[in-house]
């Protein structure tokens, strides 16, 4: 995986095939304690987004190849006061030797990754989350054996994390179905591109048909109904997505083996029901503790390792 080393990872596709087939079986690797790294550098972590499993999978990834993290929280460094993002990312460039950045604006990242010649990771925007799906990937194949031909349906709205499991099922030859309401679909251009890395080889679907979404999958995945920042109209989206429920009347229409996954935090009675995430058929557990093999695998690749 050296041929990552000082590479950015602004979003999904900024892999290729071969090297998220790489990183998965470097995470699985790590997990099973086969292969011990030890990489002693410093991670900052620069979050203007609240995190729980983003934020300590990072630190425990990067604790675990021997490193250092400092956590950079804006309220009390001078990016919360105003400092141009530019000037941020030279000073960080001079003092770490990976930073990866939690916020709102894909534009904001990628200005940091213009500015910094640190590798820059992509915690999450409103655009994609990347991380997410190494992990989500992994969790996949550790159920299945592997990822072409099997399909994931996503139920609910076409935000980051749908943006990224169309990118990252087409660079991986898994199928993938998003089920959105009218209104609630993912960017048309993240849907092109998909289909352009799919190229006939997985199936790329956007629908506002949940049933028909979930017909036959194997993996039957959710998010709430309303991200960072839309808090406001979280109660109006409610009826709107009601029929996009991860509920039992909808999964008895997917593979009779199908696996639940949900990127959490989880609003139980809203996107998915309690039976549902508490289910034989919930692999949202395995699925976190995955993001933090997979972005331990990420942080060595990234930094490079013998």
């Amino acid at each position: 995986m050296k041929q990552l080393q000082g590479r950015d990872l602004l979003g999904t596709a900024d892999l290729n095939p071969p090297e998220i087939t790489s990183l998965l079986e470097l995470a699985r690797q790590l997990k099973s304690k086969e292969l011990v790294i030890q990489c002693s550098k410093v991670l900052g972590l620069l979050f203007y987004k609240a995190s729980t499993r983003t934020r300590v999978s990072f630190t425990v990834a990067m604790y675990r190849l021997g490193g250092q993290v400092i956590d950079l929280n804006p309220n009390v460094t001078q990016v919360g006061r105003g400092e141009p993002i530019e000037d941020t990312a030279r000073v960080l460039d001079r003092y770490l030797d990976i930073l990866a950045i939690r916020t709102y604006a894909q534009a904001d990242l990628e200005t940091f990754a213009n500015y910094a010649q640190i590798p820059i990771i992509n915690a999450l925007t409103d655009l994609e989350h990347p991380c997410q799906i190494l992990a989500d990937l992994m969790t996949v194949q550790e159920c299945f054996g592997s990822l072409p031909g099997k399909t994931l349906t996503y139920l609910g709205d076409g935000n980051n994390m749908a943006h990224s499991l169309l990118l990252g099922g087409a660079l991986t030859g898994l199928n993938v179905r998003i089920a959105a309401p009218k209104g609630y679909e993912p960017d048309p251009k993240i849907v092109q591109r998909a289909e352009a890395i799919a190229s006939g080889k997985s199936e790329i679907v956007v629908t506002q048909d949940p049933v028909a979404a979930a017909e036959g999958a194997q993996v039957v995945y959710t998010d709430v109904w309303a991200s960072m920042g839309q808090e406001e109209s979280a109660d109006q989206r409610i009826p709107i997505f009601q029929p996009y429920q991860v509920n039992q009347k909808l999964i008895d229409h997917a593979d009779p083996e199908a696996i639940i996954l949900h990127c959490l935090p989880a609003h139980r009675g809203e996107e998915i029901t309690a039976e549902a995430i508490e289910s034989k058929r919930s692999r949202v557990w395995d699925q976190a503790e995955n993001r933090m093999h997979a972005q331990q695998a990420l942080l060595a690749s990234l930094l490079g390792w013998e």
